[in-house]
């Protein structure tokens, strides 16, 4: 008997080994497809269980039944010396090469995977599926968001930095639909606002509004922070680079540029608090005759509500605590306006017209092709050449219009070349009788010919 039970036992290793097709008749039960292929995970605890149990003469089978483990399991852990955790192996996917331009793209389009799917195929050739995309972007998207959780908030001393952005409401003009672009600068410390409405958001407007917020506070503070704005900005193949004439501006009036981080706009939250502020307390419920009316009720709010109110952060009125920070603003009010001091360079074009801040303004014909300077003096622009005022206009209002000097023009330039024909001198013996006075005087043809080109000219 017991050797019949010891022939058993060899036996069954032997089928154990052998895989579940050498045992006889239907005695086998055939693991699952799951099991077969990966087998089970076990623990530390399970894998010194195994051993110790295959050390007391237990076969691979007794064991796997015992603990309800296939046998591959069994065996796996029964030829490892040591134990080691379950870790899947690591498989190429067709999203590797892209994962660079993903983990930069994601925050841009609000880690929006149909978005990032849409692009990654259409631009980037990928061939795989959404679920790829979406399984992708999930763990991005939980990143960004616990960093948000623990952002905290950056103060400032009094007069060290103000923060800069646009905003952009419809709002009706009468019976017209107005989209305004709001300019808000928010002082670091005090958090009390300029405000100011504009229909664009061109590099004129966004100095003008500077200089007026300036003026508002009587002083300006030692940095100002934007987003990567293009008046600010630009924006190409080789980089970014810091606009030429803004940073000109901010050299007039002694500033220092500070730019957010790429596509961390929340980097200056003061001011995008401000923003929405002027958007959900002043706009809603008014009307607005034209964009005078709306910077002067705009005005009006800042006064009486904005800086009055309790700031949801400092709790305290914004007014209040300007009263520290105005002492630490540089003074500006004695500065000239950077708009009138600087010098353009402009060349005349053929039709005697240069281009100034969007309209056109003429200057002598013959100056076509020569190099002029433009400053503007009030509400006039002089433009000189050489040194010598050779016109001046009024500043027009809006864009894409135009001031001709009839003065200016071929016609009268050829005019003031042609001399002036005297009349002949009496001679001392002329008849008396007036008819017999009249002689014809001998002329050079050259006088006709510029005579003939004066009346061509009226």
């Amino acid at each position: 008997m017991e050797q019949e039970q010891q022939c058993l036992n060899v036996r069954d290793d032997e089928v154990d080994w052998q895989g579940p097709r050498a045992l006889p008749g239907g005695a086998a039960t055939v693991s699952g497809g799951t099991r077969d292929t990966e087998g089970d995970v076990i623990g530390q605890t399970q894998w010194q269980a195994i051993r110790e149990a295959k050390a007391e003469g237990k076969t691979v089978s007794a064991i796997s039944r015992e603990m309800g483990l296939d046998r591959k399991t069994v065996r796996s852990a029964l030829h490892s010396e040591h134990w080691r955790p379950y870790s899947r192996a690591q498989r190429s996917s067709k999203l590797d090469e892209h994962m660079a331009w993903l983990n930069e793209r994601a925050p841009q389009v609000n880690f929006s995977a149909r978005i990032l799917h849409q692009e990654l195929r259409l631009q980037r050739g990928f061939e795989g599926s959404y679920e790829v995309i979406k399984v992708a972007v999930r763990p991005l998207r939980a990143q960004a968001a616990s960093a948000a959780l623990t952002q905290r908030r950056f103060e400032t001393e009094p007069g060290e930095q103000a923060q800069v952005d646009w905003g952009q409401v419809k709002v009706h003009f009468g019976e017209q639909v107005v989209r305004v672009h709001i300019f808000v600068m928010t002082l670091g410390y005090s958090r009390r606002g300029y405000a100011e409405g504009f229909l664009h958001e061109r590099l004129d407007n966004l100095l003008a509004a500077h200089e007026h917020a300036f003026a508002h506070f009587g002083g300006r503070c030692e940095n100002l922070l934007f987003d990567r704005m293009r008046t600010v900005v630009h924006h190409d193949r080789e980089g970014s680079r810091l606009n030429t004439t803004f940073e000109a501006f901010a050299q007039h009036w002694g500033f220092r540029i500070r730019l957010c981080q790429p596509y961390r706009a929340k980097t200056k939250g003061k001011v995008e608090s401000g923003v929405k502020y002027v958007k959900r307390n002043f706009v809603p419920g008014r009307s607005f005759r034209d964009l005078d009316d709306f910077n002067d009720q705009l005005r009006t709010w800042q006064a009486e509500v904005a800086d009055v109110r309790i700031h949801g952060t400092t709790h305290q009125r914004p007014i209040d605590r300007f009263q520290e920070e105005a002492a630490h603003l540089a003074p500006t009010a004695s500065q000239p306006s950077f708009r009138d001091a600087m010098v353009r360079e402009r060349v005349v074009a053929e039709d005697w017209l240069v281009s100034i801040e969007g309209n056109r303004y003429s200057v002598p014909f013959k100056l076509i092709g020569k190099a002029v300077q433009v400053v503007r003096e009030g509400a006039h622009w002089v433009i000189r050449h050489g040194g010598q005022e050779v016109a001046r206009h009024e500043v027009l209002a809006g864009k894409a219009q135009l001031c001709v000097l009839p003065e200016h023009g071929p016609r009268a330039q050829r005019s003031e070349q042609v001399p002036a024909l005297a009349p002949p001198a009496p001679k001392a013996d002329s008849p008396a009788h007036p008819a017999l006075a009249q002689e014809v005087e001998v002329r050079d043809l050259s006088v006709y010919e510029q005579l003939a080109a004066a009346l061509e000219a009226v």
